[in-house]
């Protein structure tokens, strides 16, 4: 599947002092490239968008053996998917997440394929300065609601954690994945959740709103949809508790990719697995409503999601995800 790209020195340097510093190049007769810095993977990232919006990788330093997955598809880098349709770059919502230690950079924001709106978790692997693995996750078909959402990134989000409130690698890929056990469990203690944590799906705020907001999907009567609304309003830990989550049967695989100690993020690509049943599920703590009509159908959903972590807390949690046939693999291992 993949192409091989031979660029000369000098394609390269143009292409650096167009899209930012070129990564460091392994030495001459052999060895190992210095690491990619913080600036050099937000550079390489830059450099990558901006050859998707020209459907041109030329002067990307693409290792001839570099995997390209989009949607969890094995694609051709420079031909399909996004690489076709990308028609503008990410502007006002712009997450970088940079993990130096495992050659590892991620992005999230919002870019447009052919005119539309759409969400982006990008995650790019450089080694010896150059990219051998990119994934794309695409959410298509976004909201109005959802657009206005993400005109900007949330503060949390893009604003370095100072030193004290910094932790250790495991210790933040551990409270990611409590976040997966807290959902398989239905049980929001499972996870450290601070009281005023906020999660987003695909642009829509989906824990904490000040009022009821109307669930987008209609539920078949309004008794369902009023008990959705008020579920919306609950805390991150308290909403798990009602079992609403229920409808997932499994979470795997859990992939926590990059880990970025100086923001507190933990960006992780989690394979939701639905594999439907009567289409009733039991809800608890909801006043009025003991069952909510959820899922009836099997599917799969890649997602990504970003957790910001601050002094052991998950005080946000921004995700996105694309709906698949059910017994999808992610492509990445499992």
């Amino acid at each position: 599947m993949s192409r091989r790209y031979l660029f000369a020195a000098a394609a390269i340097a143009t292409a650096s002092l167009a899209f930012g510093a070129a990564p460091r190049a392994a030495p001459i007769g052999g060895g190992v490239a210095p690491p990619c810095d913080r600036a050099c993977m937000i550079g390489i990232v830059d450099r990558y968008l901006a050859a998707l919006v020209r459907h041109d990788p030329t002067g990307l330093p693409l290792n001839r053996d570099v995997k390209f997955t989009e949607n969890t598809a094995r694609l051709e880098v420079g031909s399909e998917g996004l690489w076709v349709g990308a028609s503008d770059l990410p502007t006002g919502f712009r997450i970088y997440a940079v993990d130096v230690g495992a050659g590892q950079v991620g992005f999230y924001g919002v870019m447009k394929e052919r005119g539309r709106p759409l969400i982006i978790a990008l995650r790019l692997k450089v080694v010896n300065g150059q990219i051998t693995e990119i994934e794309h996750v695409l959410a298509r078909g976004l909201r109005a609601e959802a657009v206005k959402n993400l005109a900007k990134p949330r503060p949390e989000f893009i604003t370095m954690l100072p030193p004290a409130h910094r932790l250790p690698r495991q210790q933040m890929v551990n409270i990611a994945d409590s976040y997966f056990e807290a959902i398989e469990h239905a049980d929001g203690k499972l996870a450290p959740f601070a009281d005023d944590c906020v999660r987003r799906e695909n642009g829509m705020q989906t824990t904490h709103n000040l009022k009821p907001v109307p669930w987008p999907v209609p539920l078949g009567s309004k008794q369902a949809d009023d008990a959705m609304a008020y579920i919306g309003t609950l805390s991150c830990s308290d909403q798990l508790d009602t079992h609403v989550m229920d409808f997932i049967t499994r979470l795997w695989p859990r992939r926590h990719e990059i880990v970025d100690q100086e923001l507190g993020i933990v960006f992780s690509f989690p394979m939701f697995h639905h594999r439907g049943g009567s289409g009733t599920i039991k809800i608890y703590n909801v006043p009025g409503t003991d069952s909510l009509p959820l899922g009836g159908s099997s599917s799969n959903m890649q997602a990504a999601e970003l957790f910001k972590i601050d002094r052991g807390r998950i005080t946000a949690v921004e995700a996105m995800g694309v709906s698949l046939p059910y017994g999808t693999k992610s492509g990445w291992g499992e």
